[in-house]
């Protein structure tokens, strides 16, 4: 890899079930980073890009298609940190940084289920937990050497998963 300009930034992005602690995270690190935080859940709803509504699980289906294009000229200027539940779908040259968000289930459980989520909804996203299925996801769709695994269950967890992907970044800009 060629030496990045002194004004060039990486793009991050960080991953995991939803409930997992990744908007505290996002949101932090984008202020202390100086990096646009790109909330893609909440993009995809305030530029409707959905492609239908599934019931079963009370949510949206996002167009991947159309957040792809949305995000892809800010993408190439760098200095972002995406945000979302999901991960497979982003071009791989996207993100020299890929942080996936981990949560005790018990805990996740009384996140979601404080935001209300139904059963099916809760018992897939749990599941998805368990099976550690947004890790493996990320390391099957990223190069090994730039995914990382993050713990999300408390206050001190996020503190020290701020500091581990500021560090990241100081050895980044070394590079």
């Amino acid at each position: 890899m060629s030496e990045p300009e002194p004004d060039v930034k990486p793009n991050i992005l960080i991953t995991g079930t939803p409930g997992a602690g990744k908007s505290y995270l996002c949101e932090r690190i984008a202020s202390e980073l100086k990096f646009e935080w790109l909330d893609c859940s909440k993009i995809a709803k305030e530029k409707n890009f959905v492609e239908e509504y599934d019931e079963e699980y009370d949510c949206p289906i996002l167009d991947e298609e159309k957040l792809m294009d949305h995000l892809e000229p800010l993408m190439a200027k760098g200095g972002n940190v995406v945000e979302y539940h999901g991960c497979d779908f982003f071009p791989e040259r996207w993100f020299q940084a890929v942080f996936v968000v981990t949560c005790p289930n018990t805990t996740l459980y009384d996140r979601l289920k404080e935001r209300n989520y139904n059963e099916k909804k809760l018992a897939s996203n749990i599941q998805c937990e368990i099976f550690g299925t947004i890790l493996e996801e990320a390391r099957d769709s990223y190069k090994s050497d730039i995914v990382f695994e993050l713990k999300g269950e408390t206050k001190a967890d996020a503190h020290i998963s701020i500091k581990t992907v500021k560090n990241w970044y100081r050895m980044w800009k070394r590079k």
